[in-house]
């Protein structure tokens, strides 16, 4: 059962604007990995659904979070079908990302009030999700069907989505920066928050250090879009206490 409610995930994932995008089979690296981006801030984690087991790992992410990292919601992507995303849900997922929209998959997340946040590439995607009750969706391949301009061009007809972009997203100031001021309410960032090296020698400070950065900058920027002026009430700065 998911820790938190609907609107508290959203709220979270909204308030903090950074959602990291991992996978690794080893559930001890995964573990170092979340314990990382916490100490840097994050607050919501994607673990991706990429290969053989990936549900068993996840299930032992979530329980080792749940009394480990308070207050991270940690969450389930790269789910195609309503079989898995039920699965997990029933693992503790407080919320569910695709790469694509299925409508199956978000009346199952709906029946259990769980955020499903799928992948649209067009404006008629991005509208027929938000028919289905989608509040968040994501932007994907975000670096490939137009980047910072397309969010631009989707916003203006439609303001009142809320959409979040994976996939040519990088934690630099610079990138972070355009995705923010074209109007994103939150991004997601893989591989690019997670050196192959920094997790080949568990350098885990580094990528505590990126996602600190990266909060920051989005902290920074999302001062000029509307919904944040009235609604931001996270401080990435602030640090909870975590004990592994």
């Amino acid at each position: 059962m998911a820790l938190f409610k609907k609107i508290q995930t959203l709220s979270i994932m909204l308030d903090t604007g950074i959602v990291p995008v991992f996978y690794h089979h080893d559930p001890a690296v995964a573990r170092q990995v979340v314990a990382a981006c916490y100490d840097g801030g994050i607050r919501a984690f994607e673990f991706t659904n990429r290969g053989d087991f990936a549900q068993d790992v996840f299930g032992e992410l979530v329980r080792w979070a749940a009394q480990n990292c308070p207050g991270l919601a940690m969450g389930v992507g790269s789910v195609v079908d309503a079989g898995a995303a039920s699965l997990f849900m029933q693992l503790g997922a407080n919320f569910i990302v695709g790469p694509l929209f299925n409508p199956d998959v978000a009346k199952t997340a709906n029946r259990r009030a769980i955020p499903y946040t799928p992948g649209c590439a067009t404006a008629t995607e991005v509208g027929v999700a938000q028919e289905a009750g989608c509040d968040l969706i994501k932007i994907f391949p975000a670096g490939h069907v137009g980047g910072p301009s397309f969010i631009k061009n989707i916003l203006a007809p439609m303001p009142w989505s809320q959409l979040m972009v994976t996939g040519g997203v990088e934690p630099t100031e610079e990138n972070l920066t355009a995705w923010f001021k074209a109007g994103v309410a939150c991004v997601g960032i893989g591989s690019n928050l997670f050196p192959a090296d920094a997790i080949e020698q568990r350098n885990w400070p580094r990528i505590a250090e990126l996602c600190a950065r990266s909060l920051a900058v989005a902290a920074k920027n999302r001062k000029s879009n509307d919904y944040f002026k009235t609604n931001t009430r996270y401080d990435p700065l602030k640090q909870n206490n975590r004990s592994l």
